[in-house]
């Protein structure tokens, strides 16, 4: 039996193809490069800086999903905003934290970190002071 082996010819007409397609390439990357980084100017406009969280920083917590444990109160546009402060017991991950959080509150204490703000003591002179119960007529309110 005999083959016959063929012989290497050089083709003009795929060397300009091949040609052809490197400068299509070529192109196309220019093109999603620049694409991309106008997507990234434009996702990064709303993008804050994360801040860092270390275990024991004191913590306050967004009232935002706790409505419903606040029925007691009748309008929601009286409620505060967070409640705490509260200790991080530890870091998950770089956007979750787990909180030390008393047993009244009945969420899962392992919260995302747009939930939290960190807690920032108040001054002498913007502390309310408790004031004594106002007694009339006998009760006390």
């Amino acid at each position: 039996m005999e083959f016959e082996v063929r012989k290497k010819k050089k083709y003009k007409g795929v060397e300009k193809f091949v040609t052809k397609m490197k400068e299509i390439q070529k192109e196309a990357k220019a093109v999603l490069e620049k694409t991309q980084e106008k997507i990234k100017k434009y996702i990064d406009r709303k993008r804050a800086e994360v801040n860092e969280y270390k275990v024991e920083d004191l913590v306050i917590l967004s009232t935002k999903d706790l409505k419903y444990q606040m029925i007691e109160r009748r309008t929601e546009k009286l409620t505060e905003r967070f409640v705490g402060p509260y200790k991080i017991k530890k870091i998950i991950l770089t956007n979750a934290v787990e909180l030390k959080l008393p047993a009244t509150i009945k969420i899962h204490s392992v919260v995302n970190v747009s939930r939290i703000q960190k807690y920032v003591e108040q001054m002498e002179e913007q502390r309310k002071e408790q004031s004594a119960p106002v007694i009339i007529e006998g009760e006390e309110k």
